[in-house]
């Protein structure tokens, strides 16, 4: 049976992502339909407000405008995460922090100025400043290009914050007006399934019967398809992740409050906390193990972070269920967003995996049945390696920490929490410098230079084999070249806040 008719249960971030991506593939084939089906009285959870690089590819394959996007979504550059106290304070001082850049140097450059700071033994610069002039810009406060760049174009890597309400309805219009993409408000109660144990229809509140060939579940924690009516269960991964629950609340902010080009991420004894701003308000989570902390604490905790800022601001629990589905293609349906799993923001991962899974979909979208089975395998193979690479990336900004001060730090250091393939790769880099081939496959979610970062941020230790001169000479040619660099950005950048309301004002330079 051909497929047809096409229906996305859901909205939000991970369903108006995959109208997008869906519809844009369907506009080269005839007779094919995409639904959005929608619950007029579930609101949307709402805090996943940070990207990765890789989202600027995204938008502008959609042919939505980069100025119009930062105008209606309240959106911010995003140059790095700044990770501040995941390490022992009283070993590192008051500047204990490092970022994790996205602007990077090539392979060569990677490998060769990481050996050459692994071996001085001053170590002035952070590794992160010896490695990219992003990290002075960061630090200076600076955009990461002017006004006169074009569209999703900068002198540095970048992404975005913005307000995931505004996002979501972005995508919407982009979807409707652009794809032919359908959008029906009413509430599915039911799913009805057919003999072989696919989904053979949806059934609302009103009695209707919805048909359709191919279902995608975006209906977030409840996964109204691939759950409750496909019963494919749930791999929890809260013995290696311990973080399960986060208190978040959003708060004013003046129209002069410096804007961080960055995430913050300041750890604290049992997790760690976000701050996200925006041009009016910051999205601020404090993230945590309820088994090493209590919801009093916590609060008490987050108070405490606010300050004066905190004011008359209400917080909002949300428990975290750690893991992911099973499968993530069964029968007819696939599942995306937060119903196909959840981990602790802290890579911005939740709108990563739904974009990366959305658009591998779209590689190999049925046109019928019969390709079904073999799809299906491939497609669960290639999100199930993606999954649990990005768990061992999230954990290892913990397992690498020399932080003691508390029951959650050392809990997690136990081997019992490390995956086998996390403690082979930390194994390797001991002795070598991690390179590109560590990471053989084309479903790493996270490569090479994540992991530099991110190690060496945290002062892994790797016995790295001393410079030849020629290496030595190298290194001291591109500091020195990076110096210069540094400072011709300093000159050329402006301040962040200042280019989004030149951007709000004049807009961009056309695609």
């Amino acid at each position: 049976m051909d497929i047809k008719k096409v229906a996305i249960v859901g909205g939000g971030t991970a369903g108006w992502l995959a109208a997008n991506h869906i519809g844009k593939e369907m506009l080269n084939r005839k007779g094919i339909s995409v639904t959005l089906i929608e619950s007029p009285d579930i609101p949307p959870i709402g805090v996943g407000e940070g990207t990765v690089p890789d989202i600027r590819n995204t938008l502008k394959s959609f042919g939505i405008r980069e100025d119009e996007f930062i105008r209606q979504c309240d959106a911010t550059f995003k140059q790095s995460i700044k990770f501040i106290n995941w390490m022992d304070k009283k070993k590192h001082g008051e500047g204990n922090f490092f970022h994790h850049l996205f602007d990077v140097p090539s392979s060569y450059d990677a490998k060769h100025l990481t050996s050459y700071w692994l071996n001085n033994k001053e170590k002035s610069q952070s590794y992160a400043q010896g490695l990219s002039s992003q990290h002075v810009i960061c630090e200076a406060g600076l955009a990461p290009k002017n006004i006169t760049n074009a569209q999703y174009e900068g002198e540095l890597a970048y992404a975005y914050h913005f307000n995931a309400g505004q996002f979501a309805q972005l995508l919407a219009c982009n979807a409707k007006e652009k794809f032919s993409v359908e959008h029906i408000h009413t509430h599915v109660t039911q799913v009805k399934l057919g003999d072989d144990g696919a989904i053979a229809a949806l059934i609302t509140d009103n009695n209707e019967e919805l048909e359709f060939d191919f279902y995608i579940d975006c209906s977030g924690f409840e996964s109204l398809l691939m759950s409750k009516a496909l019963k494919i269960p749930f791999v929890d991964v809260s013995e290696s992740l311990l973080i399960n629950s986060a208190l978040v609340v959003q708060v004013p902010t003046k129209a002069d409050d410096a804007i961080p080009p960055y995430t913050l991420a300041t750890a604290h004894q049992a997790g760690w906390i976000w701050d996200i701003a925006l041009t009016n308000r910051r999205g601020v989570g404090f993230v945590y193990s309820d088994k090493h902390m209590t919801d009093e604490q916590a609060h008490e905790k987050l108070d405490r972070y606010l300050g004066d800022s905190k004011q008359d601001l209400t917080y909002r629990k949300i428990p975290m269920r750690v893991g992911y589905r099973k499968k993530f293609w069964h029968k007819n349906c696939i599942v995306l967003g937060l119903a196909q799993g959840f981990l602790e923001p802290l890579e911005a991962t939740s709108i990563l995996l739904t974009d990366f899974s959305a658009k591998f979909l779209t590689l190999r979208f049925p046109s019928s049945t019969e390709q079904l089975e073999q799809l299906e395998t491939r497609f669960n193979h290639a999100m199930g390696y993606a999954w649990e690479r990005t768990i061992d990336f999230i954990k290892l900004h913990y397992c690498i920490s020399d932080r003691t001060d508390s029951a959650f730090w050392v809990a997690n250091k136990s081997d019992d929490t490390i995956s086998e393939s996390l403690k082979e790769k930390l194994s390797l880099w001991e002795e070598f410098i991690p390179v590109r081939d560590d990471f053989f496959s084309q479903f790493e979610v996270f490569y090479l230079e994540n992991f530099l970062f991110v190690l060496y941020g945290m002062h892994f230790n790797t016995k790295a084999p001393p410079c030849t001169s020629a290496e030595h000479e190298h290194c001291l040619v591109r500091l020195q070249q990076r110096a210069e660099i540094d400072q011709y950005l300093i000159n050329k950048l402006p301040n962040h806040r200042a280019l989004l309301d030149k951007i709000k004002q004049y807009g961009l330079q056309s695609i």
